[in-house]
C-alpha cells in the first residue's frame, strides 16, 4: 500500500466498509483464469488475501498479457520497472485496452484503486466482467473454464417483412381501451352529492 499511515474516523469507516466488498473465493477464481489464460511464468500471488493479490497485479504486466491475450496486440510495449510511474502507466494501459475490447468505462477501476491498494473489489469486478466478456464473444482467446463468469446477454435483432408491420397497424391494444365493460357513464363531476335514495 502507499506511504499512508492508518486512518482515523470516518475514513476508516469508509475503508473498512469498502474492504468488506472484496471476495477471496472470487480472488482464486480470478487466479486460476489469468494463470490459465497467461500461462505458468508469473506464478501465483505470494500471499492469499487482498495485499497478495493487490501485489500481484501492480506493476501492471500480467494485466497488459491478459488484455494481450484475449485481444492480441492490445499492449504494444510491456516494460517490467520498478518504478512507481511506469507501473501506473501499464496499468493505465491495460485500462485502455480493455476498455477498446469491451469494457464499459463505469466498470473499470480507477489506477490508484489498484496501484495504492484502496478498493482492489473494484478490481475483482472489472476482472469478472473482462471474463465474462472474453468467454461471451467466443472468438476462441479464452483459455480456462468458461463455467467460472456467467455470459454477458447479447443483442437478438427481430426482422419483421413489410406485410408484417402492416398487419400489427390495424391491431387496436388493450391500452388503447376498449367500448365494452365499465365506463364512465353516469358519474357525477366533482363536487356534486352523490344522491342516496
Amino acid at each position: 500500500m502507499a506511504n499512508k499511515g492508518p486512518s482515523y474516523g470516518l475514513s476508516r469507516e469508509v475503508q473498512m466498509k469498502i474492504d468488506l466488498k472484496y471476495d477471496p473465493e472470487l480472488e482464486i477464481i480470478l487466479v486460476q483464469w489469468i494463470v490459465a489464460q497467461c500461462g505458468t511464468q508469473f506464478g501465483e500471488p505470494e500471499e492469499a488475501g487482498k495485499v497478495g493479490f493487490q501485489k500481484w497485479l501492480k506493476d501492471g504486466v500480467i494485466l497488459c498479457h491478459l488484455i494481450n491475450s484475449l485481444a492480441p496486440g492490445s499492449v504494444a510495449k510491456i516494460q517490467t520497472s520498478s518504478m512507481a510511474f511506469k507501473q501506473m502507466e501499464q496499468v493505465s494501459q491495460f485500462l485502455k485496452a480493455s476498455e477498446k475490447y469491451g469494457i464499459l468505462a463505469a466498470d473499470q477501476f480507477q489506477t490508484v484503486d489498484l496501484w495504492e491498494g484502496k478498493d482492489m473489489a473494484t478490481v475483482q469486478r472489472n476482472l469478472m466482467n473482462l471474463g465474462s466478456l472474453a468467454v461471451t464473444k467466443g472468438d476462441g482467446h479464452f483459455k480456462g473454464d468458461p463455467n467460472w463468469f456467467p455470459k454477458k446477454s447479447m443483442e437478438n435483432r427481430r426482422g419483421f417483412t413489410q406485410d408484417k408491420l402492416k398487419e400489427g397497424q390495424s391491431v387496436i391494444g388493450l391500452q388503447m381501451g376498449t367500448n365494452k365493460g365499465a365506463s364512465q357513464s353516469g358519474m357525477t363531476g366533482y363536487g356534486m352529492p352523490r344522491q342516496i335514495l
